[in-house]
């Protein structure tokens, strides 16, 4: 028997939760489910598949890249398959726009730009993001009790895919790290605007983006905060680390195992960060 939501939103993102999406995911998601229901103007219970073929058609009409027609169609597939428990059986793949390489920064162009940062927080922050090839989403999150600095790592808690990975700390920002962390509770987080809230990813692109400009780094406009975890990856493979450490230390192929071993023993894996050889 089909089930039909009281409350879309609510089931909708209650089975994505329960399921460990991404909030990113689950935005798209319901941008889309909402998007369709407005357009069809229809009650869930009386919508059809040649409704929500109709709706993709006139999506492909307005030439939508293969990866925005893909979440749309996997968005209402997730609604009447995974939600409702109603087949849809609609098998339509999308064609991906092919992916731009991603650039990445020598090293002498990392150290150009973190030298250019004058805020000395920012510095550290531009500087930790490279030397640990952290997400800025996973900067802006770190908190004091998350760092063994001391034993040479930290932890992101919650990243990408709801998991925890391991993070070299540079011993270059041993000392800095400890004393912006002594002024404060181990709950605290780390990095804090002078507004006293948490830094957002939009001033953290800006930062990244302006001292680019400043170095007058080639293609300056290309470089963001990711440009600095591309290259760290990029670096580590050129000072010899091999591809499975690099996927580990970008939380790709993290093991549990690795990490629990790590956690309990204190000891770091053999690897130290790019940052260390600038």
């Amino acid at each position: 028997m089909v089930y039909i939501p009281s409350d879309v939103n609510k089931a909708v993102r209650r089975k994505l939760e329960r399921r460990r999406y991404s909030d990113k995911t689950v935005k798209s998601y319901l941008y889309w489910i909402n998007r369709f229901l407005k357009w069809s103007k229809k009650e869930l219970r009386y919508v059809s598949k040649k409704d929500v073929s109709a709706f993709l058609q006139k999506l492909q009409n307005k030439n939508l890249a293969g990866n925005t027609m893909n979440t749309a169609l996997m968005s209402l597939k997730f609604l009447f398959e995974d939600v409702m428990e109603r087949r849809m059986w609609i098998n339509i793949k999308y064609s991906k726009v092919p992916k731009k390489i991603q650039r990445s920064l020598s090293k002498q162009e990392v150290n150009q730009l973190i030298k250019n940062v004058n805020n000395p927080q920012h510095k550290l922050m531009v500087a930790l993001m490279y030397s640990a090839g952290l997400r800025v989403s996973e900067l802006i999150n770190l908190k004091v009790e998350d760092l063994f600095i001391e034993k040479g790592y930290g932890f992101v808690r919650n990243g990408k895919g709801k998991k925890d990975r391991i993070f070299v700390i540079s011993e270059k920002l041993k000392i800095p790290l400890k004393q912006i962390c002594l002024q404060k509770k181990k709950e605290d987080f780390i990095f804090i605007s002078n507004r006293k809230n948490k830094y957002t990813i939009r001033s953290l692109q800006q930062i990244v983006k302006k001292t680019a400009k400043k170095a007058k780094i080639e293609k300056w406009e290309e470089v963001h905060p990711h440009t600095l975890r591309h290259s760290f990856a990029t670096h580590l493979i050129e000072q010899g680390d091999s591809v499975s450490d690099v996927q580990a230390m970008l939380g790709h192929k993290s093991p549990e195992t690795s990490l629990e071993y790590i956690h309990k023993s204190g000891k770091m894996l053999n690897i130290k960060s790019p940052f260390d050889y600038l």
